[in-house]
């Protein structure tokens, strides 16, 4: 996304010189050192070209799912609740596509470090970035939903192509400075801006003042405190979602589309850019997550394999007192 540059420069020197103040990024001396270490030791990985990488995949699958089996109980248990309808056998295969595809987007995304613009052109390609650009046009700002499906890191890239402001909101890595400015330049180096959700109303407020578009990028997926005051069944579990994505559509008015990645073979892929609410401020507050909800359900319905499995997602409890959105087919 283009950068209307000094007021995006400015407001990026202000939230980096914030940042190691707060209470998430301290850490000592010895294990500051030992990321930087970490980090610099990926930094020379990232460097190694793909086919390599995709043999080091192959060595990480074997070991993952047969020796140490990573969280292969959570893996399992998200499987049996989502597709209670599936064979054991069938959930199995899921499975293991999930901890093959899982090992390839590790090192896809520490190459997203050093590869060039026109590596990750030729693997990936993009449909609907002129429906983002028609809003840019008019003057509106976006909001694109993402989810933890396919290789979702690599759509930072398009942000060589949209013309809007990109602020991309993320939850800061805590107690590791080293690893979080690794996947920040990844992220950052085409264009786009990285904002800590804490800071995220200021920040696009800030923009909306200077009335530069901006195309706000969330994967709105992520797993909120269980104090979230939105919960809804997601996948056949009670799951809660962060509310802020719905507030900022309803209160800017701004189209919320969804980002949808598909994969066509190892290491290539094509992401489409839905247009999923026209009008948000339109419609009932509520049914704005619940859309992006159901259109989630879909996508992973068919690609399963595909999502983040191993992701703790249903890990908390629905307090007493909260609520549960659902639509009127659920009730």
């Amino acid at each position: 996304m283009n950068t209307e540059n000094n007021g995006s420069q400015n407001l990026k020197i202000k939230i980096r010189n914030t940042s190691p103040a707060d209470e998430r990024y301290k850490e000592g001396l010895l294990k500051k050192n030992l990321n930087k270490l970490l980090a610099g030791f990926l930094y020379l990985v990232s460097l190694l070209p793909f086919w390599v990488l995709y043999g080091i995949s192959d060595i990480f699958y074997l070991l993952i799912r047969y020796f140490f089996k990573y969280r292969y109980k959570v893996v399992q248990e998200n499987l049996d609740f989502a597709f209670p309808e599936k064979t054991e056998k069938e959930k199995k295969q899921i499975s293991n596509k999930f901890y093959r595809h899982f090992t390839d987007l590790m090192m896809e995304t520490l190459k997203l470090h050093t590869i060039s613009k026109k590596q990750i052109t030729r693997r990936l390609r993009f449909e609907g970035i002129e429906l983002l650009n028609e809003n840019h046009r008019q003057g509106k700002g976006i909001i694109i939903f993402a989810m933890h499906h396919n290789n979702w890191e690599w759509c930072s890239s398009m942000m060589t192509t949209v013309k809007h402001q990109g602020l991309m909101l993320y939850n800061p890595i805590r107690g590791n400075q080293a690893m979080e400015k690794f996947l920040l330049h990844s992220r950052e180096r085409w264009g786009g801006l990285c904002v800590p959700v804490h800071l995220s109303a200021r920040v696009t407020l800030e923009f909306h003042q200077k009335k530069i578009p901006t195309g706000i990028w969330l994967g709105a997926d992520q797993t909120p405190p269980a104090s979230s005051k939105f919960w809804t069944i997601f996948l056949n579990r009670e799951a809660p979602f962060f509310s802020g994505p719905e507030k900022i559509a309803a209160k800017t008015n701004q189209p919320v589309f969804f980002q949808h990645v598909t994969k066509i073979k190892r290491g290539h892929y094509i992401a489409r850019f839905v247009p999923l609410i026209e009008k948000p401020a339109e419609m009932d507050q509520k049914d704005i997550l619940l859309t992006y909800v159901r259109k989630m359900e879909e996508i992973i319905r068919q690609e399963p394999e595909y999502y983040l499995w191993s992701h703790r997602r249903w890990k908390h409890t629905r307090p007493d007192g909260i609520p549960l959105t659902v639509t009127k087919n659920q009730n």
